[in-house]
């Protein structure tokens, strides 16, 4: 951004989950590094015991995040946990710290449709993947599959289908029914955001860079 914005005035960040626009726009929360062999060791237990194990000593050792946090997510879960474990600190001590201020500012847009044309083109996005080999790429990563970067929608599914837990049909299907459960959870976080400026998705360009170079001009 800062070699960006010594050729341009305004640059444009398009997309991105909330947590990644977030930490674009606000900056992260700093945490301490954790020795490798306790990740390894609560991805371990998890494996063992069951993550509901995990969310119990979390709840015990950190019942704020735990009251707050996606517990069903055993990778939230666990990185909290890890942060507990090699600190012994509550990760939620960790959280919401004056950050760094931004040397920019920020304009928010943000497009709506109905829920029915999203899903409609979730669908179709879902099926233009596997036609343009998804399904090769998850089987060549297929012998990573516990690598973090790799429990996503999309190869987490492929996977239990290679692991003969499901078919091809079902796998895609789940692959659909999943990443129209993370559009909807997407549309809840980007509401909570009262900063955002809303258009339909179908307004011309012309509309919003008219929009964008009026909030240029006058800031307040």
């Amino acid at each position: 951004l800062n070699e960006l914005f010594t050729k341009n005035a305004i640059v444009v960040m398009v997309g991105g989950s909330g947590l990644y626009v977030d930490a674009v726009v606000k900056g992260l929360d700093n945490f301490p590094k954790v020795p490798k062999d306790i990740r390894t060791q609560l991805s371990s237990e998890c494996e063992t015991s069951g993550l509901t194990a995990l969310q119990k000593e979390l709840q015990e050792k950190d019942p704020e995040y735990y009251s707050t946090a996606d517990i069903q997510n055993k990778h939230r879960v666990i990185r909290a946990l890890e942060i507990i474990r090699s600190t012994g600190k509550p990760f939620s001590s960790f959280l919401h710290k004056p950050k760094t201020k931004r040397n920019f500012e920020t304009l928010y847009i943000g497009l709506t449709a109905d829920r029915a044309l999203v899903y409609e083109r979730i669908n179709t996005r879902v099926d233009s993947m596997i036609e343009d080999g998804l399904l090769e790429e998850a089987k060549k990563l297929y012998k990573h599959k516990s690598l973090n970067a790799l429990q996503t929608v999309g190869y987490r599914e492929l996977f239990t289908h290679f692991d003969g837990e499901t078919s091809l049909d079902e796998a895609i299907s789940e692959i659909k029914k999943n990443t129209r459960r993370f559009a909807k959870r997407q549309g809840t976080w980007f509401r909570k955001n009262e900063n955002i400026h809303w258009f339909k998705h179908d307004v011309t360009p012309a509309k919003i860079i008219a929009f964008i170079e009026h909030k240029n001009a006058n800031p307040n």
